[in-house]
């Protein structure tokens, strides 16, 4: 969803821009002012997303931690109320407690493991973009040297 928004709003914003600043008529020149037109308004949204996104995430977690503390506060009078004994045996509380440590650890270990993976990515992306310029340079030594060869020199 996020992605055709991104796509509707840079399109629409193309097509406002592109008729106000494509002076040239040489198709490179036009293709790359649009091309740069795109990745400067995705560039611009995307802190937005990021925005929208960790507050749609803390409102979640606040909305989870409020149902969960209003849950056992119900059940917590409704005991009290009623006379019911809740105390649970040491061995109940010992599984209880040792089951929360192990999905803790195993989030946090989940949460390394995620972040290794962006990391291991971004770096990879990073070496992509290195070798497309040292690429791109090669090629253009390469593209002029034919040039210099099969074009007749005048004199």
């Amino acid at each position: 969803m996020v992605m055709i928004y991104i796509e509707i709003n840079v399109l629409i914003s193309m097509s406002t821009q592109t008729t106000n600043t494509n002076q040239s008529n040489n198709v490179f020149t036009i293709y790359k002012q649009n091309v740069q037109k795109c990745f400067d308004s995705i560039s611009k949204n995307t802190p937005q997303y990021f925005q929208t996104t960790t507050h749609f995430q803390e409102e979640c977690m606040k909305a989870a931690q409020k149902s969960f503390d209003a849950a056992i506060t119900m059940q917590q009078e409704f005991a009290q109320k009623s006379g019911l004994s809740t105390d649970i045996p040491e061995a109940a509380k010992t599984v209880i407690v040792d089951f929360n440590k192990q999905v803790i650890q195993s989030s946090n270990i989940q949460n390394q493991i995620v972040k290794t993976i962006v990391d291991t990515t971004t770096q990879n992306v990073k070496t992509f973009n290195d070798n497309v310029t040292t690429f791109t340079d090669l090629n253009k030594n390469i593209i002029q040297s034919w040039i210099n060869t099969c074009t007749p020199t005048r004199n």
